[in-house]
C-alpha cells in the first residue's frame, strides 16, 4: 500500500501554489448606496462575458490540474490524486481564503457529469473523458428534461434506436444549462418503448458537436439566457459511450440526479442566505425595521433558513462518510426554492410598487431579478412537485401519487 502523503505536507504544497497563482481574498463590506445593487440569482451575461469567463476559468483549472489540486480524491489511474476526502476538505476551506476565477462552468461537468462516467461508463471512456473534464480540456453538460415530459424523466421521448456498435439518437432536450460551450453531453434515451415507464430507458455520453446537434438558447424573463433546447436529429453514438446496460438507464439516471440535487440544495440555501443580509439592510432603509409585522417575516424566514442549512449539512455529511446520496438531496433542494419563495414574498411587503417599477432609487428595483429568476431555480433539478414526490414517497412512506387518466 502506497504511503499517503501527510496533511501538513499536502497544505503547505497548496499554500505555495496558491499564493504564486492567486491573490488573498480581502474582507468585503456592505455599505448601502455603494457598489453594484445586483442580487440576480441566474448568470445574465453577454456571450463575449460568457466567453471570457470561460477562457479565464480553462487557464485556471489546467494550472490548478497540472499542479495536483484539479482532482485530489480522483483514482490515480484515471488523473486523480488518490487522496482521502479530508484532503479536499481541507483544500477548500484554504482555497477559500484567496481570490480565484469562477469555475461555475464546470460545475454540471464535475458535479453531475464525472460521477456518473466514473461509475457507469467502460474503461476506455472513463481514461477518455475524466482526466479531460477535470483539466477543463473538456466541458460537460447533462441532457435530461424534455418539453412534454418536465421533471418526468419516466416520461421521455427522445429515441435512440440500435444500429450495429452505433445507436442513433433523435428527440430534444429541453432547459439544459452550458450546451452552448460544452463538449460532451450525458443524455437519457428511451430504447425500449414497449417497456414500463422506469424501463426501457438507456443512458449515453455524447459528443455535442457530432452532425445532428443544434443548440438553442432560450430566453428567460429575466432577460438573459442561461437555459438552452438542444435538438438531435439521427446523431450517431458509438455503443461504448452507452452508460450502464441496454434498458437499465433509470438506475444510472439517479446517479447523476442525487449528485445534481447535493450541488443544488446542499448549500443550505446559500442563495438566500446572502438575500437574508440584504433583506435586513433593505428594511433599514425603508425604515420598517421598528414595524412588527416586518421583523416576524424576516424571523420567520432566518428560522427556515437555518433549518435548511442543518438538514443539508446532515445530508452533506452522510456524503462524505461515503454512503449514497438519497432523497435528503431532494428535501435540501425543496427547501432551497421554498425560502426563495418566502424572500420573494417579504421582498413584495418591503418594496411594494418600487420591485416592479424602476424609480432609479439603489437596492429596490434591482430586486426584480431576484424575484423573476425563482421560477428558474424551481425548475432546475426537478421541479418542487417532483421533489414533494419524492420526499412524499421515499421520506415518508405515503401512498404514490395517481397516475392520470387516460
Amino acid at each position: 500500500m502506497t504511503d499517503v502523503l501527510p496533511l501538513d505536507d499536502f497544505l503547505a504544497e497548496a499554500k505555495s501554489f496558491l499564493d504564486t497563482n492567486a491573490e488573498p481574498r480581502r474582507e468585503e463590506t456592505f455599505e448601502w448606496g455603494k457598489g453594484s445593487d445586483r442580487v440576480g440569482l441566474l448568470d445574465e451575461k453577454s456571450d463575449q462575458q460568457e466567453l471570457a469567463e470561460l477562457d479565464a476559468a480553462k487557464v485556471w483549472r489546467r494550472s490548478l490540474y497540472d499542479a495536483g489540486f484539479g482532482w485530489i480524491t480522483g483514482p490515480v489511474e484515471y488523473g486523480g490524486r488518490g487522496l482521502p476526502a479530508g484532503y479536499e476538505r481541507a483544500y477548500r476551506e484554504l482555497a477559500a481564503q484567496y481570490r480565484t476565477p469562477s469555475e461555475a462552468p464546470f460545475g454540471i461537468g464535475l458535479g453531475m457529469v464525472a460521477p456518473t462516467i466514473l461509475a457507469h461508463a467502460v474503461e476506455e471512456v472513463k481514461a477518455r473523458y475524466l482526466p479531460g473534464l477535470y483539466r477543463a480540456d473538456i466541458v460537460g453538460c447533462q441532457l435530461f428534461s424534455e418539453p412534454i415530459a418536465g421533471s418526468d424523466l419516466a416520461g421521455i421521448q427522445t429515441r435512440a434506436v440500435r444500429d450495429g456498435d452505433e445507436w442513433v439518437l433523435t428527440g430534444q432536450k429541453v432547459w439544459t444549462s452550458g450546451a452552448q460551450y460544452s463538449d460532451i453531453g450525458e443524455v437519457i434515451t428511451r430504447t425500449a418503448p414497449e417497456k414500463p415507464r422506469h424501463k426501457g430507458l438507456t443512458m449515453f455520453v455524447v459528443d455535442m458537436k457530432a452532425p445532428g446537434v443544434e443548440v438553442r438558447p432560450l430566453r428567460q424573463m429575466t432577460g438573459g439566457a442561461s437555459f438552452n433546447e438542444v435538438f438531435f436529429e439521427e446523431v450517431r453514438i458509438p455503443d461504448d459511450h452507452r452508460l450502464g446496460d441496454v434498458d437499465e438507464g433509470w438506475g444510472v439516471a439517479l446517479t447523476t440526479l442525487m449528485n445534481e440535487r447535493a450541488s443544488i440544495g446542499g448549500g443550505g440555501g446559500g442563495a438566500t442566505n446572502v438575500g437574508l443580509t440584504r433583506l435586513l439592510e433593505l428594511a433599514r432603509h425603508q425604515g420598517l425595521t421598528d414595524d412588527p409585522l416586518v421583523r416576524q417575516r424576516i424571523v420567520d424566514l432566518y428560522v427556515h433558513q437555518t433549518a435548511a442549512r442543518y438538514t443539508s449539512l446532515r445530508a452533506m455529511a452522510k456524503v462524505k462518510a461515503g454512503q449514497t446520496p438519497g432523497p435528503e438531496m431532494s428535501i435540501g433542494k425543496l427547501a432551497l426554492t421554498m425560502n426563495m419563495r418566502r424572500t420573494a414574498d417579504v421582498l413584495g411587503d418591503l418594496l411594494g410598487p418600487k420591485l416592479v417599477a424602476d424609480s432609479g432609487e439603489w437596492g429596490t428595483y434591482a430586486w426584480s431579478e431576484y424575484v423573476l429568476g425563482v421560477p428558474g431555480i424551481r425548475i432546475a433539478g426537478g421541479t418542487d412537485e417532483v421533489m414533494r414526490n419524492i420526499v412524499g414517497e421515499r421520506v415518508l412512506g405515503l401512498p404514490k401519487e395517481p397516475a392520470p387518466r387516460a
